[in-house]
């Protein structure tokens, strides 16, 4: 796959902490593409922190579910529900200090449950934190579970992916 730097579009206007361009407290992150793995950049705060200058783990945690959640909507283009994530921090992770998370889908997935893996390193590329997870692809019948506008946005955001 091309190693080249596609960036990806967002929705506008939801209150998502990790991604919501309407949530004036959120991380409002943003993704792309290099190769076979949606990464985003991001630098985190003293907002952000649990222990003096070291970020909080639900926050890191949050970081490797929402860009793991990205590679499935890049990838699968489906609707999908988290059903279980791990986390090992293997690092600090220091407020102040430029991050990358990188996540993949494995090659295990077989549907409706899609696995996935991610790393947080440094600008160093030292590794701080892995995280994996399982979701779940979420059968005809319960879409309905989602709100209409929501759905016909993602809908129009899976077409978009489908020109990148």
């Amino acid at each position: 796959m091309n190693e080249d730097r596609v960036d990806i579009p967002k929705l506008e206007g939801h209150h998502c902490f990790a991604c919501g361009t309407a949530n004036p407290k959120g991380l409002n992150l943003y993704f792309y593409r290099l190769g076979d793995a949606i990464c985003t950049d991001i630098t985190l705060d003293r907002n952000h922190e649990g222990w003096e200058n070291v970020v909080h783990g639900g926050i890191i945690s949050t970081l490797l579910d929402e860009t793991m959640s990205w590679a499935i909507i890049f990838f699968k283009r489906t609707f999908f529900v988290t059903r279980k994530m791990g986390v090992k921090y293997v690092r600090p992770v220091l407020v102040g200090v430029p991050l990358t998370v990188a996540a993949k889908i494995t090659d295990d997935s077989v549907s409706p449950k899609i696995r996935a893996v991610a790393d947080i390193r440094d600008g160093k590329g030292s590794l701080l934190v892995r995280g994996t997870a399982e979701f779940v692809e979420l059968p005809q019948e319960r879409l309905s579970m989602v709100p209409e506008g929501l759905k016909k946005d993602m809908n129009l955001l899976f077409e978009r992916l489908s020109s990148l």
